[in-house]
Parts: C-alpha cells; sequence; structure tokens
C-alpha cells in the first residue's frame, strides 16, 4: 500500500466515523435504533449501493466481528454491577443454557416445517439467531429503569450465551458426520468451565496486579484494563475454552475491584467499544447483496416470528421455573431478547464452512435482525411501563473516581452528585465521613470553593474528598450511602459508618 493509498483509506475512515457518531445523535433524537443506521451506511458504501464497493470476505468479516465482539463484552463486563447480577446469576445461567436449547429446538422446527429449510440449515439458523446480542442489551437496558433482578439476568445472559451458540453452530456446520448430543452437550460445559475458571482468574490476578502497581500516567490504566480482558479471551481460546466467557468475566470482576480511575476505564471502553459496534455494522453491511434480500424476506418474518412469540417466550418460561420468578418480569424477558450484529457474524460461520444456501442462512438472519430490531428496541420500554416494572424512584448511581496518592498513602476521590442522588440538600458535615476522610473542595457551576461544615450540597456539584488508605473504602461506602439513603442513610438500613460515629 502506498501512502497516497494511506492516506485515501484514512479519509474514508474518518468520514465514516463522522457520519456514524452523528446516526448516534439521530438514533437518540428519533429512537430509531442506532444497529439499523450503521447497518445502513455499510449497505449505502457497498454492492448496488452508491459507492458500488464489492466486498465478500465472510472469513475476514467473522474475524473483525470476533474482535469487535471481544471489546463489546468487555466494556459490557466492565460495567456490570456485581450486587445487581449476583441473585441473578442462576437466572442467567439457565436462560443461557435451557433456554438456548429451547429456542434452537423450535426455531430449527419453524425454519423446516414453515420455510422449508433442509435440517442442517434450519438449525443453524435455529442457533444463530438463538444468542441475544450484548451490544444491543447494554444499551437498551441501561436506558430503562428495571428492577435491578430483571437488568441483572438480561446483561448476564447476553454475556454468557454468546459461548454455547458458537459452539452449536460450528457443529452444525461441520461438512463431516456431527457428534451426538451427548457429546455436544459435554464438551460445551467443558468449554464453559474453562473459560469460566480462566476469566475469574485473570480478572481478579489483573486487579490485584492493578492496585499494587502505580502506573506513571493515569491514562495508562484504561489500556491496562482492556489489555487484560482481551488476554482473558486469548488465554481462553488457546486453553480450549469459552474465550467470550472468559473476557466477560475477567472484565466483570476488573469493574467490580475498585480499581484506580474506575470513571476513566469504563469511559475508555465505552469508546473503543463504540468503535468496535461502528466498524462491526458497517462490515457486515458491505457483506450484504441488496438485491438477493427480497426472495428471504417473508421466511426471515415467519422465523422471526416464531422465534419473538413461541421460542423465545417457551424457553424464559422452562428457564425460569424453579426460580418463581413473577409472570410479569418473564413477559419482559420474553421481549428483551434482542439480536444485533452478533447473529449476523455467527451467520458467517457456515459461510466460512462452505454449507450449502449458505447465502441463503445469511440473508434471513439479516432480515430478521433488521426487521425485529426495528420492532423489540423502541417497544421496550412501553412494554416496561405497561407491565409496571419500571423503576424510576432508583437514585442514580453516584460517580466517584480514585486517583492514588502513593507517598502519602491516601486517596483522591472525585465525587460527581448527579440528578436523583439524595445528597442533594445534605450539608457537608452531615456526610459523617468516617476519621481519616475530609471534603476539601467543592466545584459548582465551574467555580471551586473550600466548602464550611455547613455548606449544602447539590445536584451537579463535583467533590475532592482526600482519604488515607484504611478508611478509602469505607469512605466511598458512606458517600454512595448518602447518596441512596440521603442523610440518615445509617439509621434507615442503607450501608455507611453513620452508626459507628454518631456515638
Amino acid at each position: 500500500m502506498t501512502v497516497h493509498q494511506l492516506n485515501e483509506l484514512l479519509l474514508v475512515c474518518s468520514l465514516v466515523l463522522l457520519v456514524a457518531v452523528a446516526a448516534v445523535r439521530i438514533s437518540s433524537r428519533s429512537g430509531l435504533p442506532s444497529l439499523l443506521l450503521y447497518l445502513g451506511i455499510g449497505i449505502a458504501m457497498g454492492q448496488d449501493g452508491l459507492l458500488d464497493l464489492q466486498f465478500d470476505d465472510a472469513e475476514l468479516t467473522q474475524v473483525i466481528g470476533y474482535a469487535a465482539l471481544v471489546v463489546i463484552l468487555a466494556e459490557g463486563g466492565l460495567g456490570t454491577k456485581w450486587k445487581e447480577i449476583r441473585p441473578a446469576l442462576p437466572a442467567a445461567a439457565a436462560l443461557a443454557t435451557v433456554g438456548v436449547a429451547v429456542s434452537v429446538g423450535v426455531t430449527a422446527a419453524a425454519a423446516h416445517y414453515l420455510v422449508g429449510l433442509a435440517w442442517q440449515q434450519a438449525l443453524i439458523v435455529g442457533a444463530v439467531v438463538s444468542s441475544t446480542d450484548a451490544a444491543a442489551v447494554f444499551s437498551v437496558l441501561r436506558k430503562v429503569p428495571l428492577p435491578p433482578r430483571v437488568t441483572g439476568a438480561l446483561e448476564a445472559e447476553s454475556g454468557f450465551n454468546d459461548a454455547p451458540v458458537v459452539i452449536l453452530v460450528v457443529a452444525f456446520s461441520s461438512t463431516g458426520p456431527m457428534d451426538s448430543w451427548y457429546m455436544l452437550i459435554g464438551e460445551i460445559a467443558l468449554e464453559l468451565a474453562i473459560g469460566a475458571v480462566i476469566g475469574l482468574a485473570t480478572g481478579w490476578l489483573g486487579a490485584y496486579g492493578l492496585r499494587h502497581v502505580a502506573l506513571p500516567a493515569s491514562g495508562l490504566y484504561p489500556i491496562a484494563v482492556m489489555a487484560i480482558a482481551v488476554m482473558a479471551y486469548a488465554a481462553g481460546a488457546m486453553a480450549h475454552g469459552s474465550g467470550f466467557l472468559a473476557v466477560y468475566l475477567a472484565s466483570m470482576v476488573l469493574g467490580n475491584a475498585r480499581l484506580p480511575h474506575s470513571p476513566a476505564n469504563r469511559g475508555f471502553a465505552e469508546g473503543l467499544g463504540w468503535i468496535a459496534q461502528i466498524g462491526m455494522f458497517v462490515l457486515l453491511g458491505l457483506l450484504v447483496t441488496p438485491h438477493e434480500l427480497p426472495r428471504d424476506f417473508w421466511p426471515a418474518v415467519v422465523v422471526g416470528l416464531i422465534l419473538t412469540a413461541v421460542a423465545r417466550p417457551v424457553g424464559v418460561l422452562i428457564s425460569l421455573l424453579p426460580f418463581r420468578i413473577p409472570w410479569r418480569e418473564q413477559v419482559l424477558m420474553s421481549w428483551a431478547g434482542l439480536r444485533g450484529a452478533v447473529p449476523i457474524v455467527f451467520a458467517t460461520i457456515p459461510m466460512v464452512s462452505g454449507v450449502d444456501d449458505n447465502d441463503r442462512i445469511f440473508n434471513i438472519v439479516f432480515l430478521l435482525v433488521v426487521v425485529y430490531t426495528l420492532v423489540q428496541g423502541p417497544t421496550l420500554p412501553w412494554l416496561a411501563r405497561r407491565l409496571r416494572l419500571g423503576d424510576s424512584s432508583e437514585a442514580a448511581d453516584l460517580g466517584i473516581e480514585s486517583a492514588p496518592l502513593e507517598r502519602l498513602r491516601g486517596h483522591l476521590l472525585s465525587v460527581a452528585i448527579p440528578e436523583g442522588s439524595k445528597m442533594h440538600g445534605v450539608e457537608v458535615a452531615e456526610l459523617r465521613l468516617p476519621a481519616g476522610s475530609a471534603v476539601t473542595l467543592v466545584v459548582r457551576d465551574g467555580k471551586s470553593f473550600v466548602p464550611m461544615p455547613t455548606t449544602v450540597l447539590r445536584h451537579g456539584d463535583e467533590l475532592l474528598v482526600v482519604a488515607t488508605d484504611p478508611v478509602r473504602d469505607a469512605a466511598e461506602r458512606r458517600l454512595r450511602a448518602v447518596s441512596q439513603g440521603g442523610k440518615l442513610a445509617g439509621w434507615l438500613g442503607a450501608g455507611g459508618t453513620t452508626r459507628r460515629r454518631s456515638r
């Protein structure tokens, strides 16, 4: 590649990114899922489009799609709160295994008997579309105030179910004799176990190292966090385990480990996640041949209808039988099985393997994702309100960033008070921070001042809190407790140190 060609490539990439960023703004105002806008950009650039770029490299698309999915899962894991997801882990595991199995069987039967696909192609379609999309679930659910159990189960399911689905799609796409069902179940269980062990171990070791090694620049922490997450995927895959499960669990451990500069770590991961989504969607749009889509439109609608109205609800019902989850939450979980780019990426596996009618499989999956993303995503908030599952009263999470002060054996906490925080109206003295910590500065309306004990805090304030190393965690717990429960948090049962300090 010449320098001139490189310059042209950089120009095209930067223009695509700018257009995609503008599409995010359009999406947020119109309610149209950004996934469709990115796919539209790729289709407009590809075959039959404005630029008429000829691109049909399914193997390259699959490799880039896997890499993008690793980044998206890492970003999702870093933003997952352990206290919310912990009670929902058994239900999420059931949805990602039993629920996937039920969904594959029902959807494959519909694709065979109603659409006329051969059993191999029908099983591939059933497996591919049974995986919920992590990017779609994370982006939609974090904008909808749902009960923590529902959000935790759906987020964990989207992080877990990629692993068994990949194994099933690869097995169904094999040109040789297929393993028996019990061998397939054993392989899935083994790969999930290996991935889980490697992911948890990598995350714990990485968090331990980052807490005990002072890096020379704060900007290195986000890079180190993402490097550890990617390392978990690579180690899991090389050990013949589930790399996708490994990266999600490692990132979840890192995201809940109270690392230095945690908000910056999440912000960096979120930016990389957006780039990964944009690149993946645009590339998938390039791979589509638009003039071939009309013939597979109605088969995609039929398969998607069975998946959405029958397979997903039945899978949710059977999976959650042991957990006694209320029917309203089950209805919402059934509708919130969002699909996105992940099924389209998995649809490239039979293309690379040379399965018969692989182009039809890809087209059906592509159309199904587009049609039902238009239907499910925008209606999910409405359904949550109709089922009375909205939880708008929950206070916004308090943003706290920690910078280590190694020589002073202390920490500088940067605290942003969001809308909905019950810290609004609380005096500085009423925070009752543990001995060894204090509010040293308040930034309000762009101006900073040293607060008095009687200074009343407001929404939008930013506080600088200095805490010695032994009380750093206690100070953060107290700040979060006041944000959620107000000045009486200790007496009302929320966490904090009020009781100890009020003697």
